[in-house]
């Protein structure tokens, strides 16, 4: 549905965006994420035909950006974070407006305006002059235009801004049935919003692409080790003996202290049976030796030794913590090339 082949745009000081490769499938709704500056507008304003790229190719749904403009921007729908409102027309006017913008024949128009302002929760506000709807209503209509005309692809940048969350929730739903028949590109800061409805994340830093995979491969695309917390019923340092007898553990850690160190084998005493007798719990945390899932072998080694457990959880490395690894460092892209440091003007 969305080709983005090697596409570049600089700018003075080789700022700008380089090298940005990555292609979209229809029904696919993907995060686009990245710290500001990072290039994710002008990325976007490429997509949708606004800026021309330096070099590079755009194709929607197999019409170049550069060879039929037109044709391809037919097929988008555009949200950007600023919603592109008249003030002085009301809300019914300017989707008829934007209607005839988006050549939706004359004998549909009536019909469209009804859907956009049902899905966006527009109606009773008609009528209403544009400059006096608040943010989060401003927001639903820009988001009404950018839907009024049925388009395959769908820009949204932070389509979710200033809206209340019930409101959020409410786009959220909708943005999850466009996805359904649409193919969307989301820009977001708010990382909680990828999970909840994004099947791809695509992070951009220093104006290329550091990621693009899907949520549940991040773990394993970040190198990141198979570890499960604990909270287990019985004596700890017995506990801690038999988890670090299993092969398939590297490490055995004290939840809120160091590496827990087995003790030596020895016959019980008075204060491991009251220990015992109490039933007190111990929180750990797992290691995997190789990266495999040891939480099955866990459990089967606590309950033939009679320690039953409380909690088991996977610990992984979070969205937020993905970002905050992958914009922070340095980037390990190579240098531009002569060609890069060409300057060039704007469109």
């Amino acid at each position: 549905m969305l080709e983005v082949k090697q596409v570049s745009k600089l700018y003075e000081n080789d700022r700008g965006v380089h090298n940005i490769d990555f292609s979209m499938q229809r029904g696919e709704i993907v995060g686009f994420l990245g710290p500001n500056g990072a290039g994710k507008t002008t990325t976007m304003r490429m997509i949708t035909g606004y800026l021309n790229p330096t070099r590079g190719q755009i194709w929607v749904d197999g019409l170049s950006m550069a060879d039929h403009p037109k044709q391809a921007r037919r097929k988008i729908g555009y949200l950007p974070e600023t919603p592109p409102l008249y003030p002085e027309m009301t809300v019914q006017s300017y989707l008829r407006f934007i209607a005839n913008l988006r050549d939706v024949p004359a004998r549909e128009q009536k019909l469209r305006v009804g859907e956009a302002i049902d899905k966006l929760g527009l109606q009773g506000r008609e009528k209403q002059v544009i400059r006096s709807l608040s943010k989060g209503y401003k927001q639903r209509l820009g988001l009404a235009q950018a839907i009024l005309h049925k388009p395959d692809l769908l820009i949204l940048d932070e389509p979710t801004s200033g809206l209340d969350p019930k409101q959020i929730i409410e786009i959220r739903q909708l943005i999850h049935e466009l996805g359904e028949n649409h193919t969307v590109l989301l820009s977001t800061h708010i990382l909680p919003e990828i999970n909840a409805i994004c099947n791809r994340v695509l992070i951009i830093n220093q104006g290329r692409v550091v990621l693009d995979e899907r949520p549940e491969n991040l773990g394993r695309t970040m190198g990141e080790t198979f570890e499960v917390s604990l909270e287990v019923k019985g004596p700890r340092e017995r506990i801690i003996t038999e988890l670090r007898g299993l092969e398939a553990v590297a490490a055995v850690k004290e939840l809120g202290g160091a590496e827990a160190a087995p003790t030596e084998p020895a016959a019980a005493s008075a204060d491991a049976a009251a220990e015992t007798a109490e039933a007190a719990s111990v929180k750990l945390l797992v290691t995997s030796a190789d990266r495999s899932d040891i939480r099955e072998a866990l459990f089967f080694r606590l309950a033939q030794a009679g320690y039953p457990i409380l909690e088991m959880k996977r610990e992984s490395l979070s969205l937020e913590d993905i970002f905050l690894k992958l914009t922070t460092d340095e980037p390990t892209a190579a240098a531009p090339s002569d060609n890069e440091e060409e300057v060039a003007a704007d469109a």
